[in-house]
């Protein structure tokens, strides 16, 4: 008997959040087998539409098709800490009758939780050292994990499934350089149909197509992320081409109405001279007016007709130019001179063991990229340097205003507005310069003045961004730890434009190593148990060799 492939479809889907926001509305997509990156602004509806497939949300109207069982993993993954490995991976029932069938003590019971899957251990074993989970085992408790292996167990459950369908939400979260390494082996090998969201490039080029989520609507592209984007580019310079032949065409067609206007002027003034005149009989001076009077009529109506679809081809020319918002910005209060001391750290040993021996300073306006594993203290670190966290020993010294941004972005109220939580930063300025200020980073008008609890993950983060940059004192160090981790492509590119614009000294943990490379680091840090200089070239070995 043959089965249909594996597919995912939804048509005329209509979503709403409770408070009547809509999401989707006449909404179609039809997925079939293949490797599928799903791309779009922050609030396009990406995740909402991963969990809707998923089963976690219910559309309001429309049909969907699901041709396969459904693996989903989500953006956060959670899991209860008392669990143990095999309870995570959803095998510790037909492994504790295996071990019953083995002790030669089964019951009829543990046979049928075995069934036809006698190697369920070992392709657990297997999994797991694929993901690079070896070391766990199967009877540690999650508890003990680190939020990038729980991220990977969650994975690795997954692949123990088999699903059909695997849906895959920001999976690079949280994973270290090598982590990563695995999830992208993982993906490549993936042969069913597999959806993905996410701002990691290295993992897009893994992809076989691209979905790009705009307005509602999906466009699909074939190949992978730097496809998509030659694509997009060639796209993007023809219709701006288009528009600049329409926007000629309005011109010619106002300058023709306008010389038209002018020629049917002078007709009126000679025909009314020729009437003041009276040089021919009143019944042919009256014929010949009504006769001017309907030919200007006609020729008026045909060169406005003509404008009129001139500027209707003009927006629709502009309708295909995209016009992602970009953040334009100047900081000059935010400068540092070159060579002036920003940090100092000595001796530092951090709460979790980790240590900084010897003395490093950080002068001027460096920039320095913070890598390192998972659980390797980065966010110690920086926590340290922003007093958050005491030291073990020695000591972490600033010497000029420092901030930092954690990943969690609770630095928010989220019962205050936009302009309100900037205000708490910058409390000598107006409200009419803090608007001003938030124009620059896209929030504008009515947007200021929404809650922070109701902002998406792109825009919390753009906000956050806002009030640290437009603090009083300005930072003349600023720190941020993972800013890339939730963000989609755009804002990614919106961060970037940022820092651009900052001038001071930037301390940055991530894992993102092509966002590291784009804000023009000028110095790499490793951290692996104690800190140490490294390069861009010797953490992208560690990621394809380590």
């Amino acid at each position: 008997m043959s089965h249909a492939p594996a597919s995912l479809s939804c048509s005329a889907l209509s979503f709403d959040w409770p408070d009547g926001t809509p999401v989707f509305h006449d909404f179609h997509l039809a997925v079939g087998p293949g490797r599928t990156g799903l791309i779009g602004l922050n609030g396009s509806g990406k995740s909402t539409l991963l969990r809707i497939f998923a089963g976690e949300l219910t559309p309001s109207g429309g049909q969907l098709s699901i041709a396969g069982s459904v693996g989903y993993l989500p953006q956060t993954v959670t899991l209860d800490t008392a669990l143990r490995v095999d309870e995570a991976l959803g095998i510790h029932a037909a492994r504790a009758a295996l071990h019953a069938v083995e002790a030669g003590e089964a019951s009829e019971a543990d046979f049928a939780a075995v069934g036809d899957d006698w190697d369920v251990e070992e392709r657990a074993l297997a999994t797991l050292a694929r993901l690079g989970l070896a070391r766990i085992g199967l009877d540690r408790t999650v508890g003990e994990l680190s939020g990038g292996e729980c991220v990977l167990l969650r994975l690795a459950a997954l692949l123990l499934a088999r699903p059909d369908v695997l849906l895959l939400d920001e999976p690079t979260n949280n994973l270290d350089l090598r982590a990563r390494r695995r999830l992208y082996a993982a993906v490549e090998s993936w042969s069913g149909v597999l959806v993905l969201v996410s701002h990691d490039r290295e993992l897009l080029e893994r992809v076989d197509q691209i979905a790009d989520l705009r307005d509602g609507e999906v466009r699909w592209y074939g190949g992978n992320f730097t496809h998509y984007e030659e694509l997009l580019a060639a796209e993007q310079e023809s219709a701006e081409r288009m528009v600049r032949v329409a926007e000629a065409d309005v011109q010619r067609q106002k300058r023709e109405l306008s010389e038209a206007q002018v020629k049917l002027a002078r007709r009126k003034r000679y025909g009314q001279k020729m009437n003041d005149s009276k040089r021919e009989p009143k019944i042919v001076m009256g014929a010949r007016k009504r006769a001017a009077q309907e030919s200007a009529g006609k020729h008026r109506i045909m060169h406005a007709e003509k404008l009129a679809q001139a500027k209707e081809r003009l927006d629709h020319a502009a309708e295909a130019v995209r016009d992602d918002d970009e953040i334009r910005i100047q900081l000059p209060a935010t400068r540092v001179p070159a060579g002036r001391r920003v940090l100092t750290l000595r001796d530092l040993r951090l709460a979790h063991g980790a240590t900084a021996a010897g003395e490093w300073e950080l002068r001027g306006p460096e920039r320095i990229a913070l890598v390192g594993g998972n659980g390797s203290g980065k966010t110690t670190l920086l926590r340290t340097i922003a007093g958050e966290l005491d030291a073990e020993s020695g000591e972490a010294l600033t010497h000029v205003p420092t901030r930092f941004l954690p990943q969690r972005l609770d630095l928010l109220d989220d019962d205050r507005s936009v302009v309100e939580n900037v205000a708490r930063f910058a409390p000598h300025a107006t409200n009419n310069v803090i608007r001003a200020r938030l124009a620059h980073f896209l929030f504008r008008g009515g947007r200021a003045d929404r809650p922070a609890g109701t902002l998406s993950g792109g825009e919390r983060f753009r906000a956050a961004l806002a009030a640290l940059l437009l603090a009083e004192p300005a930072p003349h160090l600023l720190m941020l730890d993972e800013p890339t981790n939730n963000l989609d492509l755009a804002s990614v590119r919106q961060l970037t434009q940022a820092l651009d614009s900052y001038e001071g000294a930037l301390v940055v943990a991530s894992h993102d190593v092509p966002f590291l490379e784009s804000i023009g680091i000028t110095r790499w840090l490793l951290l692996d148990g104690t800190l140490h200089p490294t390069t861009a070239e010797q953490v992208r070995n560690s990621l394809w060799h380590g």
